[in-house]
């Protein structure tokens, strides 16, 4: 058996943590005599925001999203790879589990959020955790961008946008928070994934 030794500072900064969701907690609490209870599970998300780790990209924070109006799913690089793939579609069994359809039958937004100075860049001289990450082989990893984030963006909406089992229906955008100056920059305007002749 391992023993997992933290020093002061770590415990520190822990408690430190508890401390916030405990006054997180009790703004809860007060709050819910104002406000409905969340939402269950699905019914009202209206978004899916794919996002970078990075601890200075939450969407959350950048976007100004609140508890129950979207899903946020991240990742490194906030990147479309067959693990992220994977949580969306589980994302969708768990809607139909629950008998929802995500979007409630109205305006369902997919967003690709990624960065300036995204820590993926830093792989770019190593191809082979690059490939594996994305599953891919390396002669193929020109196409991932991964040192663009403006082309990274606009591939991996095009792949999503190449996925049958997502609606066309639903809307599809791109963007690139920039680190520097906090402001997100539209690469790919909010659209249907497919048009109405390509659904």
């Amino acid at each position: 058996m391992t023993t997992l030794t933290l020093a002061k500072t770590d415990l520190n900064n822990f408690d430190h943590l508890l401390q916030r969701n405990k006054e997180f907690a009790a703004q809860q609490s007060a709050e819910s005599t104002l406000m409905p209870s969340l939402p269950r599970a699905l019914p009202n998300v209206k978004a899916v925001i794919i996002g970078c780790a990075d601890m200075r990209v939450d969407p959350a924070h950048i976007l100004g999203i609140k508890p129950g109006e979207a899903v946020v799913l991240r990742n490194i690089g906030g990147r479309i790879n067959p693990g992220l793939l994977e949580q969306l579609g589980l994302l969708g069994r768990i809607g139909e589990v629950a008998g929802e359809n995500p979007g409630g039958g109205g305006e369902f937004h997919l967003v690709v959020l990624q960065h300036t100075d995204c820590g993926i860049t830093r792989l770019a001289g190593d191809p082979a955790k690059l490939a594996h990450y994305f599953q891919i082989q390396e002669d193929e990893l020109k196409t991932k961008a991964v040192t663009d984030p403006r082309a990274a963006v606009a591939f991996d909406v095009a792949a999503l946008r190449a996925i049958p089992a997502l609606p066309g229906a639903w809307l599809i955008s791109g963007l690139v928070y920039d680190v520097a100056t906090g402001l997100v920059e539209i690469v790919v305007p909010p659209a249907p994934i497919r048009t109405a002749q390509n659904s």
